[in-house]
């Protein structure tokens, strides 16, 4: 169905926009960050880290963080090529089952698979929320909504991230108070985490590990650095979203609810 005019569409409802919207997108100077995370080309944290970079040009000037620009007279290009006009769009919010395997990247230089072709079949280009390394699987986000995407993944917000987490060979009680006060990683030592005992066997001890961080592999790096090899990980929640029944390889979008619910979250914790 078309967007009606003067709506945005937002998972599944239509919000009016009222005259400051209108206003501040077609007249008041907006920071370049948001514009281009409005345009769908990437996150606002991105943006700004291209920015920083020099590959941002206002006007074929380059510009600075901090620094405005108005979307129907200026033209921002990023590395020569200029980003899309922000219209009125259907704005998507999916939840994706990563199967193992797959590498959370839109393209990948060495041909690997990609999440992007399990999301072929949406009309709109979206942007994974965080990621998750190719050996690992469950839930993952993805978005074309800049402003969203920058919200969960900023290190202020302290979103949970819940895991289910297959070690071998055994856990010790001394391992687990490691685990839940924190370990050195990276030169960096992590924030307590929630750690529980779901199930033993011989040889294999299935955890469940919330974190509030967003580090880079950072629940391999924290069972290795107590001497535990992950012989599984999956990620089934973030904040108040869970993965439930959804199955590898399937997506959908975000429900009213969820959608309310994770902004809530990051709301409060903002």
């Amino acid at each position: 169905m078309k967007n009606a005019p003067g709506r945005i569409h937002i998972s599944g409802s239509y919000a009016m926009t009222n005259d400051r919207t209108k206003k501040e997108i077609h007249m008041e100077k907006i920071r370049i960050q948001k514009l281009i995370a409005d345009s769908g080309y990437c996150s606002r944290r991105k943006a700004e880290d291209l920015i920083a970079a020099g590959r941002v040009m206002v006007n074929g000037r380059p510009c600075t963080l901090g620094d405005k620009a108005t979307p129907d007279k200026d033209l921002i290009t990023i590395d020569g090529t200029q980003i899309a006009k922000i219209k009125k769009r259907r704005l998507y919010y999916i939840m994706l089952h990563k199967p193992r395997g797959y590498v959370t990247t839109m393209k990948d230089e060495l041909d690997r698979k990609s999440v992007n072709e399990l999301l072929s079949a949406l009309p709109e280009r979206v942007y994974p929320v965080g990621r998750l390394d190719r050996n690992s699987e469950g839930l993952l986000l993805f978005t074309n909504d800049g402003t969203f995407a920058n919200d969960i993944m900023h290190p202020s917000r302290h979103i949970s991230k819940i895991y289910r987490v297959t070690v071998r060979p055994d856990i010790s009680d001394d391992q687990l108070v490691m685990l839940s006060e924190g370990v050195e990683i990276d030169g960096r030592r992590t924030e307590p985490a929630t750690v529980l005992v779901l199930s033993k066997e011989q040889g294999r001890v299935v955890l469940q590990i919330t974190i509030h961080e967003g580090r880079n592999r950072q629940i391999r790096k924290m069972c290795e650095a107590v001497g535990l090899e992950v012989a599984r990980l999956k990620r089934t929640a973030i904040g108040p979203l869970k993965l439930g029944m959804l199955k590898p390889g399937e997506y959908r979008e975000l429900k009213p609810d969820e959608l309310r619910a994770i902004r809530n979250a990051i709301s409060k914790k903002a």
